[in-house]
């Protein structure tokens, strides 16, 4: 009975295993820029800004209404009186002091605004998505380096014992021993409760709406680019965020523009025909045609405050565009920065690693054979368990700061790095 409970339990494990996903760093990427929820939105947000203007050119074309209408009088005398109508009419804006060319103008710095926030909001999903990806990849290769570590100390576990019962070490040491053993067990435990927690991240990150077993196939391999120090002030220009931020100032200054355009006359021209009478059909034709002229003389000052309100915004948007600029650069600078110390820091973990290998390595034989104490091994064991980790969580910081670079530069799920 157990040998069949144990074979059902391994045949729904292998099942479990060969359905988990592997996922490439090219799938998140291909996944995200369908599903993301955050792009979506900037995407329809797009889309309005689109219509927005489609709106605002809508104005300046002719405005043509049809009107039909049927109704039946009664006098005092009782006599009653029937008339029907049918009529088109149409109007067309001549002039409005260029209000109307303002707004357009206005509505297409909006849309170059909402495609340069979805490219900012591209950059960010990327971001956090390469950080879950990473993530996955860390808590994957956390668990095979805790896996290692704790089947070296149940080797040294036996090793220990072995000279206990020969007398020639105390109990001391072989409590300790079995004490590292149950602390690298739990940190097993621990690394796998980690992976599950990382799958949902990237899940989230995908644009998923339910967990499924993945896992991130990759590697931690460092790259070493040219490490000449870029033109930041040059980068800038291209960066989405400021080229946002100047979408939202040039709409701005069309928005004072044709606030100012209120305080000048409108002129259409508009003409109608049709045909009314008490019968229906009706036969007697009916037209006009004609200028019209408007000008407000008072309002309570609704105007004026528009105009200060424009200008107002304008001014802000003049200022935001300026501390934007100054953070940007200062983000580039500071996240290419973090790259390039995370990159050095690689070098230096890579030969503390090496040493702690070889220190091991020659303190386990050195112990066999009782040329050095318990304690020394020990701390000896904790600084390659150690390094190791901290080697792990080293290259996958470089792989964050990397991305939070192309985030700085506005790099965006399309980015290809060159």
């Amino acid at each position: 009975m157990r040998i069949i409970f144990i074979l059902i339990f391994l045949f729904i494990f292998s099942i479990n295993a060969a359905a988990e996903e592997e996922l490439t760093w090219e799938d998140c990427l291909k996944e995200a820029r369908r599903n993301h929820p955050d792009l979506i939105s900037a995407r329809e947000q797009l889309n309005q800004a689109v219509a927005d203007k489609v709106i605002a050119k809508s104005d300046a074309l002719p405005q043509i209404d049809s009107a039909l209408s049927g109704a039946t009088a009664k006098a005092a005398s009782g006599a009653t009186t029937d008339t029907y109508a049918y009529s088109v009419s149409a109007e067309q804006l001549l002039f409005d002091g260029f209000k109307t060319s303002y707004d357009i103008s206005s509505a297409d710095e909006d849309v170059k605004s909402a495609r340069y926030n979805y490219e900012v909001t591209s950059s960010n999903v990327r971001l956090s998505l390469k950080e879950a990806f990473v993530e996955l990849l860390k808590a994957q290769e956390l668990l095979g380096i805790t896996e290692s570590t704790a089947q070296r100390r149940k080797q040294n576990l036996e090793l220990v014992r072995l000279r206990y019962e020969a007398g020639r070490e105390h109990r001391g040491s072989l409590l300790n021993a079995e004490a590292n053993l149950g602390q690298a067990e739990f940190e097993v435990i621990q690394a796998r409760r980690n992976v599950d927690l990382a799958q949902r991240q990237l899940t989230n990150e995908l644009g998923r709406s339910k967990l499924t077993p993945i896992k991130a196939k990759g590697d931690f391999k460092v790259e070493y680019p040219n490490r000449q120090r870029p033109d930041f002030d040059y980068l800038a220009q291209s960066n989405p965020f400021l080229l946002d931020l100047m979408s939202r100032k040039e709409s701005a200054r069309f928005d004072l523009k044709s606030a100012e355009a209120e305080f000048l006359p409108e002129v259409y021209a508009n003409a109608s025909a049709g045909r009314s009478d008490s019968h229906w059909p009706p036969h007697n034709d009916v037209w006009s045609a004609g200028v019209s002229l408007s000008l407000p003389v008072f309002e309570g000052g609704n105007r004026i405050a528009q105009v200060s309100k424009a200008k107002a915004a304008f001014n802000q948007a003049q200022a935001d565009e300026r501390s934007g600029k100054d953070s940007v650069i200062f983000t580039m600078e500071d996240t290419w920065k973090g790259w390039q110390d995370a990159i050095d820091k690689v070098k230096v973990e890579e030969k503390f690693l090496e040493a702690a290998e070889e220190r091991a390595k020659i303190a386990q034989a050195q112990y066999a054979i009782g040329l050095i104490s318990f304690d020394d091994w020990s701390i000896i064991e904790d600084n390659l368990a150690s390094a190791k980790k901290t080697l792990l969580d080293t290259k996958a910081d470089t792989l964050v700061k990397e991305a939070e670079w192309v985030q700085a530069k506005g790099g965006t799920l399309d980015y290809v790095k060159k």
